[in-house]
């Protein structure tokens, strides 16, 4: 079945309000109205503006017409109608005819003609004038991201995270609305884990359930920290001596600080491993110390000296040896 654009029907958006379509609709009618008109197709154009009216002019026929625009359309412009929808804005109650049903297209009848298609079938309301029905569709799910600083992730805090929801206005239109919600950070959150709140969503329609909120927790820069998982990684300046000979040396933790043991003859490169010192959680991460030897920007004659004597005295040592060099 083709889908059929009201709005563009009346050269209006999806904005726009009841007194815009009120006078569009005005206009279209006057220049397409079959007693007066010489356009081509008039009668067919005024029908056609017509249905667009009747649903358009109407907050809970639009409404449902917003929600079947956006789930059912297709972009061959076709329409199929979502899994589980009824009308809730149909003619039940005796004000939908036969001669109505004349006016209109396959397409309005098969979302408001109260139940019976052309050619007679059954549909959804149980014939003309029969019993009304409600229109149940979930709520979409809303997805938002939520920064946080890595000591944030690691204590766990309380942070408020801001998100736009679909819902229909007063006057039916689907309009976006801005939701703020204080949200618990469990401690050791890791980057790229979701937070799921039931029923936080867009509204669900005719009563049914709403879609959920999920957060996904990003993790801000941080000067000194790098995560690998659970563990977090920190790279510690150390002096050629402190390799050479070995040294105690302060090293920062998220939160605090502790003496590390550099091992005697330690390269650029070498990991320590902090155990537990990472995220915590059910199994804590363990925090990586990374070493990297430094080298002062100037000397003193007397360490140059000192260089000198053991370049000599270490003079069959070749770090490229790997290389083949």
């Amino acid at each position: 079945m083709d889908f059929k654009d009201y709005y563009a029907a009346l050269g209006v958006s999806e904005s726009a309000s009841p007194e815009e379509i009120k006078k569009a609709y005005r206009k279209l009618a006057r220049k397409y109205h079959p007693d007066v008109s010489k356009e081509e197709n008039a009668d067919e154009k005024f029908k056609d503006i017509g249905e667009a009216y009747e649903v358009l002019k109407d907050p809970e026929k639009r409404a449902e017409y917003d929600e079947l625009r956006k789930y059912g359309a297709r972009a061959d412009g076709s329409f199929e109608r979502p899994p589980g929808w009824e009308s809730a804005s149909g003619f039940g109650g005796g004000g939908y005819t036969e001669a109505d049903a004349a006016q209109f297209s396959d397409f309005f009848e098969e979302i408001f003609g109260g139940g019976r298609r052309r050619g007679g079938g059954p549909g959804f309301g149980g014939g003309f004038g029969g019993q009304r029905h409600s229109m149940r569709m979930r709520g979409e799910d809303v997805h938002a991201r939520l920064a946080l600083f890595l000591e944030e992730a690691f204590k766990g805090c309380d942070k408020q995270v801001s998100f736009n929801v679909h819902e229909p206005d007063a006057n039916g239109r689907i309009v976006p609305r801005q939701k703020t919600l204080n949200v618990k950070i469990p401690a050791g959150m890791r980057e790229g884990q979701h937070i799921r709140l039931k029923g936080q969503g867009a509204p669900g329609v005719g009563g049914a359930e709403n879609g959920d909120l999920f957060i996904e927790v990003e993790y801000a820069p941080h000067p000194l920290f790098t995560v690998e998982g659970r563990d977090i990684v920190v790279t510690i300046p150390i002096a050629p001596w402190e390799a050479a000979l070995g040294a105690s040396v302060t090293v920062p933790t998220v939160g605090s600080k502790v003496n590390v043991k550099v091992p005697k003859g330690s390269s650029s490169g070498r990991k320590l491993r902090l155990k537990g010192k990472g995220l915590p959680g059910k199994h804590p991460g363990d925090q990586l110390v990374v070493l990297q030897i430094v080298m002062p920007e100037q000397h003193s004659e007397e360490a140059e000296e000192l260089y000198k004597q053991l370049a000599e005295a270490e003079k069959g040592f070749n770090p490229r040896s790997k290389l083949h060099v």
